[in-house]
């Protein structure tokens, strides 16, 4: 498929089909992640398989936004291992986890998209609740979760999601 087609089918799914993800296609959607840009190549991502009956009632326990889908990627990054730039007065504590995480997630909605696996992205959980729940190491930052899965007979985009600003409100050249 065209990559624009792609990116603009693409929706959040919040209405998941309980059967598993195939290993072939997860292995080729974490593939993505792994090989997305970061700064510096310093590759702090990091990603987390969700998907036991044991870490999804986990999952439950931090958020809501779970949408039943049948596996989960939490997606975070090694503090221990961002690139960090010091000195810029907007951001005086900069690091490229949240962004090097980022890119990697979107790069794994794209793969998925293609391998005809739905996506949701999810921020709705407390950081520290997570790394609790899960025991994650001290220097792992969680960014978001990704759930992967096929979509239910009720699955559809939002109305919104069709709804975009015209290209003059993106664009203005310097």
């Amino acid at each position: 498929m065209d990559f624009l087609e792609l990116a603009k089918n693409r929706y959040s799914e919040r209405f998941f089909d309980p059967r598993p993800v195939e290993q072939e296609k997860l292995d080729r959607i974490l593939e993505a992640g792994r090989v997305a840009p970061t700064a510096c190549n310093y590759q702090p991502q990091r990603f987390y398989i969700i998907r036991s009956k044991e870490a999804k009632d986990k999952l439950k326990r931090v958020t809501r936004f779970h949408y039943n889908a049948p596996l989960f990627i939490l997606v975070c990054y090694d503090e221990d291992v961002v690139w960090c730039a010091a000195g810029d007065r907007h951001f005086p504590m900069y690091n490229s986890g949240d962004q090097d995480s980022t890119i990697a997630a979107t790069s794994m909605m794209f793969e998925a998209e293609e391998q005809g696996v739905h996506t949701i992205w999810v921020r709705g959980f407390d950081a520290q609740s997570v790394i609790d729940v899960f025991e994650l190491p001290e220097n792992i930052a969680p960014v978001m979760l990704l759930g992967l899965g096929y979509p239910n007979e009720k699955a559809a985009p939002n109305p919104w999601h069709f709804k975009r600003e015209p290209m003059e409100h993106f664009v203005q050249e310097l």
